[in-house]
């Protein structure tokens, strides 16, 4: 629900605070509440992420075999991203960003759409994927917002706000709105992706349980690699873009 205050916030991520779809289990932090369920799944998925990684580089050999090989295609491809994006001779520092993102909105979006978290019981709500909800998709917008800045500044200092004046001062406006349309884009996308495809595949098997949602959930199983790929796709061509000085 949305507040009738919150319309007269200038900032519109300010408004996401008050977005909820569903019933949540909320955690209270002195005045802070943050919902429960997202944390209880996110801190899930980081832990088998981390465990995974840790096993997989646990004995690292010069001609790897089975896991190990796993492991390097992963970061091969994963390189890949940021390589193709930011650009050959400033692409390494952004590896384990782009990859950090990458992996955890995957296998979050996997979460969500393998592991039966209906059956888990909670106070309120349900666990699901953290991508489903709006909070989290607009966490991880804004890092990647603060990522392009930090890119942009650490690279031409000051003198990176001269982009909001090319090729002419009148696209001033445009230039500033698009710093906000970025995340709002990133953030928007793989939340609305997300739901929709748990919102689908649920009302598929009240309607026809077993066989039919089967399709669904598998189509569902590639858009959610798909959109982890295109937000970190996206990130790294945001970040190559602050770090060359001019628009793509």
């Amino acid at each position: 629900m949305i507040d009738s205050n919150d319309l007269n916030v200038f900032n519109p991520f300010w408004c996401f605070s008050g977005v909820e779809v569903g019933e949540h289990w909320y955690w209270s932090f002195g005045s802070l509440q943050v919902h429960g369920q997202v944390f209880v799944v996110s801190w899930i998925v980081i832990a088998v992420l981390l465990i995974t990684f840790i096993i997989g580089t646990r004995k690292i050999q010069r001609n790897p075999e089975n896991w190990q090989n796993f492991m390097e295609f992963v970061l091969e491809f994963l390189q890949d991203i940021a390589k193709n994006q930011i650009g050959e001779h400033e692409y390494r520092p952004w590896v384990p960003y782009i990859s950090t993102l990458f992996l955890f909105i995957f296998a979050s979006n996997w979460a969500g759409a393998l592991v039966p978290w209906k059956f888990i019981e909670i106070p309120y709500g349900e666990l699901a994927a953290p991508t489903n909800d709006i909070n989290t998709t607009v966490a991880l917008s804004l890092m990647t917002s603060f990522a392009y800045f930090y890119a942009g500044l650490s690279n031409k200092g000051l003198g990176y706000f001269a982009r909001y004046v090319e090729p002419t001062p009148i696209l001033l406006p445009i230039n500033i709105l698009e710093d906000f349309t970025k995340p709002l884009s990133l953030s928007f996308r793989l939340f609305g992706n997300i739901l929709a495809d748990e919102l689908v595949v649920s009302l598929l098997t009240l309607l026809v349980p077993i066989i039919i949602p089967l399709p669904v959930m598998v189509l569902g199983l590639f858009a959610s690699s798909i959109q982890a790929l295109v937000f970190s796709t996206l990130s790294a061509a945001y970040i190559g873009e602050a770090l060359e000085g001019h628009g793509v």
